[in-house]
């Protein structure tokens, strides 16, 4: 069985992107460890768990009953409560890499940090599996490989989309602000300028509903040799599946 790593960010990341992969992983029989900046344990959006803020769209955005059951047991796991450091990882002390997304501020440490595009780098010149979602696509495209290109450059990949991202933030714009808007550009088109070619970014089938154990059609995932993609909570089940199969 494999040895998955989980890099997260302090807080802030998204608990379905996690804890659904994680389930089904460990129910395979997989080990999954995590990592933190401080080797602290992670916390997840507060507000993707309660709903809290969320105003009409609250059912529609957080975490449905599949997301908070897997995040719950995620959390109360002994190898979450004693995280990795980020500063002591080595991809040859993993078999594959699984990067989940989020997009709320606590977000941009784990983004922006050298040492996991490092990493990423390091699982990809290795040819060992990695698997991203959402946002964590952008810390994929954000990693270089030796050319000085990224990753990425010369596969496909999807990610969140930019009408997705667009309209989260604009219906909820009135009383959270930029808080669905990580960045100013985009996840969509920051991901399609690190690609060899726009029309390697991969929309897929229209995300109008969630997946779920039973109903994997409904999600979307797109795999390239040894890299998967999806693009929101909604893809995760089919995500962990397609993740599961690889290893």
């Amino acid at each position: 069985m494999a040895t998955v790593l989980m890099p997260l960010p302090e807080r802030d990341f998204d608990p379905s992107e996690s804890g659904v992969p994680w389930r089904l992983l460990t129910q395979r029989g997989h080990r999954v460890l995590f990592a933190t900046p401080d080797g602290r344990p992670a916390r997840a959006d507060p507000r993707m768990l309660s709903g809290e803020g969320l105003g009409p769209c609250k059912l529609l955005l957080m975490a449905d009953a599949n997301g908070r059951a897997a995040y719950a047991a995620m959390a109360a796991s002994a190898e979450f409560a004693a995280p990795l450091r980020h500063d002591g990882l080595a991809a040859q002390d993993f078999d594959a890499l699984l990067l989940p997304g989020g997009h709320a501020p606590g977000m941009r440490e784990y983004l922006e940090s050298h040492l996991l595009q490092g990493l990423v780098s390091a699982m990809f010149a290795a040819q060992k599996p990695v698997a991203a979602v959402c946002h964590g696509v952008v810390l994929v495209a954000r990693s270089l490989g030796g050319d000085g290109l990224s990753v990425l450059h010369g596969r496909k990949t999807t990610a969140l989309l930019k009408s997705q991202e667009l309209l989260a933030w604009g219906v909820t714009r009135p009383w959270l602000g930029d808080y669905y808007r990580t960045y100013p550009q985009t996840v969509q088109d920051e991901v399609t300028e690190a690609l060899a070619s726009p029309d390697d970014f991969v929309l897929g089938s229209p995300p109008l509903l969630r997946d779920a154990p039973g109903k994997l059609a409904r999600g979307f995932c797109l795999r390239d040799g040894n890299f998967l993609s999806a693009r929101w909570p909604g893809d995760v089940h089919r995500f962990a599946e397609e993740f599961a199969a690889m290893l």
